[in-house]
């Protein structure tokens, strides 16, 4: 089964960016389609913008690319919920450096799922 995997990413995006710091606030999504543990595809899509307030923007433009999965090193309480009320299971990659790392690592099983204690107050 195909699953995308979206990440947010520094310029220019890809498997060899850095890790965007917080998913809201990233420069570009990094897109990673997999396959049977091996990728498929990758994709880089714009960031968009959102007000305080307005973090489910990103929760909805992510779920509407067909993302299942996202790996992120920050993000606040009301996008996490958001994420799960949409069927995108959050992973915590904040000890990451690359998006390629933080696939490779979410492949073999390595990450934990995102929890209420890595969430911080957004802005960043």
């Amino acid at each position: 089964m195909n699953t995308i995997i979206a990440i947010p990413s520094s310029a220019p995006g890809g498997m060899e960016a850095p890790l965007g710091a917080h998913f809201g606030h990233c420069d570009m999504y990094t897109l990673v389609s997999v396959e049977d543990n091996g990728i498929k595809n990758v994709e880089i899509v714009p960031g968009v913008e959102h007000n305080q307030g307005g973090c489910m923007v990103p929760v909805k433009y992510l779920a509407d690319k067909g993302a299942k999965m996202l790996i992120a090193g920050g993000m606040g309480l009301r996008p996490l919920m958001g994420f799960q009320q949409v069927g995108i299971d959050v992973y915590y990659g904040g000890q990451l450096q690359t998006v390629g790392q933080a696939v490779d690592a979410l492949l073999e099983g390595k990450l934990p799922q995102f929890s209420q204690e890595n969430t911080c107050g957004g802005g960043h």
